[in-house]
């Protein structure tokens, strides 16, 4: 279980000086520091990476390319932790003793839409659908507005195979595309209409 700079304080109030006691652990590998003010237990097995992504920095969710593999939309394993988040303005990343962990700002509008809860090690996680992880991954691609370009980025840049983008919920695409407020999602729905037909 993580565990956070006030809980540990409580555990390890009846040491003399328990930040002395906490630095001594650490030191000794006993607890890790995830990142400031975040801890686990060296002992602590079946963590969920997933799980912890949301706890190191939110709020968010599971997104992008770590979504878009879990789903099987795209061949590649993802071993770093892709996430969205909103209200931050910026981007930010997080480099732990457990992986490599990034959040990239979405509009709030669109942030809450076709998310659901997921277990990894009994532990619970949001995560973007296929659908609003794909979108979300063109959002922060930038600007790709010729119906070729977005089919070199989907085809032959993410690899994802045509059978697999026909599969999904276009009615979804349909929703949330539109939140974005971006020219690149017109023609997203475009090459989606044309793919079904």
């Amino acid at each position: 279980m993580f565990k956070d700079h006030a809980f540990l304080m409580q555990e390890l109030k009846d040491y003399a000086s328990p930040r002395a006691k906490l630095t001594r652990m650490i030191k000794s590998g006993e607890i890790i520091q995830v990142r400031r003010g975040l801890f686990l237990a060296a002992s602590e097995k079946g963590y969920s990476l997933k799980s912890l992504a949301a706890i190191i920095y939110g709020p968010s969710y599971i997104s992008f390319e770590s979504a878009a593999s879990y789903h099987g939309l795209i061949p590649e394993r993802v071993s770093a932790i892709t996430s969205a988040t909103y209200k931050k303005n910026k981007n930010r990343s997080f480099h732990t003793p457990f992986g490599d962990f990034f959040y990239y700002y979405l509009p709030a509008a669109v942030y809450p839409h076709s998310v659901s809860c997921a277990q990894e090690n009994g532990m619970n996680f949001l995560i973007a659908s296929p659908e609003k992880a794909l979108c979300d991954m063109i959002y922060r691609t930038g600007k790709v507005c010729r119906r070729e370009a977005m089919r070199q980025l989907l085809f032959e840049d993410w690899r994802i195979e045509p059978e697999k983008l026909t599969e999904l919920d276009f009615e979804v695409f349909r929703f949330i595309a539109p939140l974005y407020r971006k020219r690149v999602f017109s023609c997203l729905l475009s090459l989606l209409a044309e793919e079904r037909s």
